[in-house]
């Protein structure tokens, strides 16, 4: 039988979701929690991977276990277990054919530039002490909503089928002294979001016109582009999947 976890994590602890030898991951956490719960070996699958230093809002994975147990029990053993880095929100059985990763809909990030020196979010959210041209940057926005191939954005040497990706919606959201850059798309490349920041940054800056977005897009180099910017102000915010996958 196959159950869903929603997970929200703070990632400044961790070496990114997935599992990698010698380090502490999201992954591994979890599922150590789960063996010593549920007394066996558990995998489990994310809807993605995180890199390191970069949280989640909501997150998604899926296991396989087909003893019997009881679902709110579970979720309570292991927020008991877990450190508070990990919150496990919700735990539901699937269909069996669900998948975490391949039967997602879309993802939707949210990078957190801090306008004004604030000692209470500068751990997640980074500041820029400059002006910022919010008008150009949403010109930039604009353009690279009319793009699928994000080769110039996705870090290099990358073991990836396809550079294209469908972006949904791509938005600025100011809050206060907080400018909010939100995309959603049905999948996204390694560091992506943080290339595309950086660049949209480097307009706002004034550095770079928004026109030129067209020949960084097109360049399908990630040395045209701007830099990655760092992953503390990064959310995983939403996953959408098909409403029928709750068995």
């Amino acid at each position: 039988m196959r159950y869903f976890l929603e997970i929200s994590y703070n990632g400044s602890t961790f070496h990114g979701w997935q599992f990698q030898p010698n380090v502490i991951s999201v992954q591994e956490t979890i599922e150590n929690a789960l063996k010593t719960i549920l007394k066996e070996e558990i995998k489990i699958v994310g809807a993605g991977r995180t890199d390191t230093g970069v949280h989640a809002k909501y997150m998604c994975a899926h296991f396989d276990y087909n003893n019997k147990f009881e679902l709110s029990q579970l979720k309570i053993n292991l927020n008991s277990f877990l450190n508070q880095q990990i919150y496990i929100k919700d735990i539901y059985r699937v269909n069996d054919e669900v998948h975490a990763r391949f039967s997602a809909i879309s993802r939707e990030y949210e990078y957190y530039i801090s306008l004004a020196k604030d000692v209470f979010s500068y751990k997640t959210s980074h500041f820029i002490h400059q002006d910022l041209n919010i008008e150009k940057m949403n010109q930039a926005i604009s353009i690279i909503k009319d793009y699928e191939n994000f080769e110039a954005f996705s870090k290099s040497k990358t073991d990836v089928k396809t550079y294209l990706c469908n972006i949904i919606a791509c938005s600025l959201i100011e809050k206060e002294n907080i400018l909010i850059f939100r995309i959603k798309a049905n999948r996204f490349l390694r560091n992506m979001v943080r290339a595309i920041v950086g660049t949209i940054l480097e307009v706002g800056l004034e550095k770079i016109p928004p026109e030129e977005i067209h020949s960084i897009i097109k360049s399908k180099d990630r040395s045209k582009a701007g830099l990655s910017m760092p992953p503390h102000a990064l959310f995983l915010t939403k996953i959408e999947y098909p409403c029928n996958i709750k068995s």
